[in-house]
């Protein structure tokens, strides 16, 4: 079937059904996932999947309706049905649709040859990658492992003149196991995910990693309440960033509902703190030619040597601040309308080794593990369990588990101090090691 002439064809019948303004966004889809435990193949599930997504606009009101079924009435259905649904709601001037007819060169986007390759090697990869996890005898039990592949094309159309498409592909594998001493249970994982099936990391280097995460948090002992130097692990910097990223959403800036709403072009954080989002690094997993709605991705500074430089938005709310969409539509697939996102994410590198952090620290705690929510967007906030290698006089002395760090984000941003040089682009968050010179670190 021709999706581009499909897509374009069913924006021409929108607009004959008494759509003012419609998009057209189609994906087609292939996801392969594979999964063992204890050397047994547990599940091998693959499916296809194509569906489209109808955004209209009637005298300013926007409806909104999907289907996964591509036959021509049940298309016609669904069309009709988001008409329906637009002459319900309230009209509202920023119901727009986007104009830039561009698109982003991106390369390595799509791997022809993941498809390729024999099932049976997928399913021995996995086995293969629980089996190296489990070498360490203080591993004693496996969670599992995996592989999964998918590959899709995305087409949008809409009744400004934009008619877009793109293929990608993704592949990856990971594993998780325990580790156990005495009482003491402690998990560990690690997962490598890439475009193209050659750029995935050796299965050797992921099973010592997830085995070392497992056994080196072994034997944790408490500390006091005090407050110290905390130095965050590049697997953890998404607990401080996470919360940066969604206080710049645009929408949240209009409805005044982040702490980074005032800064626009003022200082917030230490000079040492450069954060971008791109989207168009090659083989980027959040890379595309365009947005979730059609508009071109771009590379943007969103914070400059501590300076904020730019929210991000998509195109309805870009037009309610009275500016232009940034090209960070963001969308959970046919099924959903966009909204605000960001792609591939980095804190640029520091001129210090991740050693030579640690060895100028005289007091702190290494952050390898955060849970609970982070950075409050709205007020800045920052608390979470922690879990990580207490330091003293620049040496590690031993693991803690079991206490909470907390503050402000301004007052942690601030005072970042040293910036390692440990950046890995292939990471979802990508950010090196760095140093806060001091924190609230909740003990006993």
């Amino acid at each position: 079937m021709d999706y581009i002439k499909l897509t374009e064809s069913l924006v021409s019948k929108a607009k004959k059904l008494g759509a003012d303004a419609a998009e057209v966004f189609l994906e087609t889809g292939r996801n392969l996932t594979v999964m063992v435990q204890d050397g047994e193949v547990e599940t091998v599930q693959e499916a296809s999947t194509a569906g489209v997504g109808f955004r209209v606009i009637v005298e300013g009101k926007m409806g909104f309706s999907h289907c996964n079924n591509l036959t021509e009435s049940a298309l016609e259905d669904t069309l009709k049905r988001a008409i329906e649904f637009a002459r319900l709601t309230t009209p509202d001037p920023n119901n727009v649709l986007p104009e830039d007819k561009g698109i982003t060169p991106v390369e390595g986007l799509y791997d022809p040859e993941i498809i390729k390759i024999p099932m049976d090697k997928k399913i021995q990869m996995a086995i293969e990658l629980e089996t190296l996890a489990m070498k360490d005898p203080r591993i004693t039990k496996s969670s599992g492992a995996g592989y999964e592949e998918g590959e899709g094309e995305v087409f949008i159309a809409n009744s400004n003149g934009i008619s877009k498409n793109y293929k990608s592909t993704g592949c990856g594998f990971g594993v998780n196991v325990v580790a156990e001493k005495g009482e003491q249970k402690n998990t560990g994982g690690e997962y490598c995910s890439r475009r193209c099936f050659t750029d995935l990391k050796p299965l050797e280097e992921i099973a010592a990693a997830a085995s070392k995460k497992a056994v080196e948090l072994l034997d944790p002992k408490m500390i006091p309440t005090q407050r110290a130097t905390v130095i965050f692990d590049p697997e953890v910097a998404d607990s401080i960033i996470g919360g940066i990223l969604s206080a710049l959403d645009g929408e949240s800036v209009n409805q005044g509902a982040s702490f980074l709403k005032d800064y626009l072009d003022k200082p917030f954080a230490s000079g040492l703190l450069t954060i971008v989002d791109d989207g168009t690094r090659p083989k980027g997993m959040g890379s595309a030619p365009f947005d979730g709605e059609g508009v071109p991705t771009q590379k943007r500074v969103l914070v400059e040597k501590g300076v904020l430089k730019g929210f991000i938005y998509n195109t309805t709310v870009a037009h309610r601040a009275g500016t232009r969409s940034t090209g960070n539509a963001a969308r959970g697939g046919f099924t959903s309308l966009p909204g605000i996102g960001t792609h591939n994410v980095y804190i640029e590198a520091g001129a210090s080794t991740p050693e030579e952090i640690i060895k100028a620290t005289g007091k702190g705690l290494l952050l390898k593990e955060v849970t609970g929510y982070g950075v409050n967007p709205v007020s800045g906030n920052f608390s979470g369990g922690a879990t990580g290698f207490w330091i003293e006089n620049g040496v590690f002395k031993h693991p803690v588990q079991g206490v909470t760090i907390a503050g402000n984000a301004f007052d942690i941003l601030q005072a970042i101090d040293m910036m390692g040089n440990d950046l890995d682009m292939n990471r979802g968050l990508a950010a090196p090691t760095f140093r806060v010179k001091e924190m609230q670190i909740g003990g006993e």
